[in-house]
């Protein structure tokens, strides 16, 4: 069942390395941790939710908005295959509706801060910026070339964009939902400037985020998506006589 269908659109990606034993309290119970050529990644992003229709219905003053957050990557055997997701450390959404719909049902870790937007086409050049507060600014800039490219197979930006699971970590439970889009296409970053603390933000796991040059940078055009309900996963707390 569709609980949510939108746009993801302008997607600003910063990709760092991380030590995969900084992430396992996060890990939900049942997933693993995924990596890309053996390294271990966390991500920014920063994208524009539009067109929101929630169970159908669009909500007044709530169609469209920014939304910035920190993941990482996960996967989880399912029979003989296996299902590629995120876990996000926080998400960032303007209005404390929003927060409070996403934390009731899928219990994710939303906050509400007032954030603003840039989206800007000149010619071959295209200007996209996301900023939101706390007590100070903080926010992604990404300059790229104004053409969007297939994605190509088995590229770093394929691994970062093509996992189609979230899951959930509450006390012992994990639960999971599935989100559908197309392949996406990118376009070429020229460069990009950050202003965030990640500790203010994101906690002192994440302090060192502070002095570490990204690994990659990307700008995703994005698609219409659609988020299924949750279901949790079962068999996960072991009985005690």
């Amino acid at each position: 069942m569709k609980f949510l269908k939108a746009e993801w659109r302008k997607l600003a990606i910063i990709n760092y390395e991380i030590n995969p034993k900084i992430l396992e309290k996060y890990l939900p119970k049942g997933t693993e941790l995924d990596f890309y050529q053996g390294k271990c990644y966390v991500s920014l992003v920063g994208f524009m939710f539009l067109n929101t229709k929630l169970l159908g219905l669009s909500i007044p003053f709530h169609r469209n908005f920014e939304e910035v957050n920190l993941r990482f990557y996960v996967k989880k055997k399912e029979g003989d295959e296996w299902k590629r997701g995120v876990v996000f450390i926080k998400e960032i959404v303007p209005k404390p509706s929003l927060s409070f719909v996403a934390n009731s049902v899928y219990k994710e870790h939303y906050k509400t801060m007032p954030m603003k937007n840039k989206i800007h086409q000149k010619g071959e050049e295209l200007l996209i910026k996301y900023s939101w507060k706390d007590k100070t600014w903080h926010s992604i800039e990404i300059t790229a070339e104004n053409v969007p490219l297939k994605m190509e197979s088995n590229s770093e930006f394929e691994f970062i964009t093509e996992h189609y699971y979230g899951f959930t970590k509450k006390e012992n439970k994990t639960s999971e939902y599935e989100v559908c889009h197309p392949k996406w296409e990118y376009y070429v970053v020229k460069n990009h400037q950050l202003e965030i603390d990640f500790q203010t933000v994101y906690g002192n796991d994440f302090e060192y985020l502070n002095h570490q040059k990204p690994i990659s940078v990307m700008l995703a055009e994005g698609s219409e998506i659609e988020v299924k309900m949750k279901k949790y996963l079962k068999n996960q707390i072991k009985r005690t006589k």
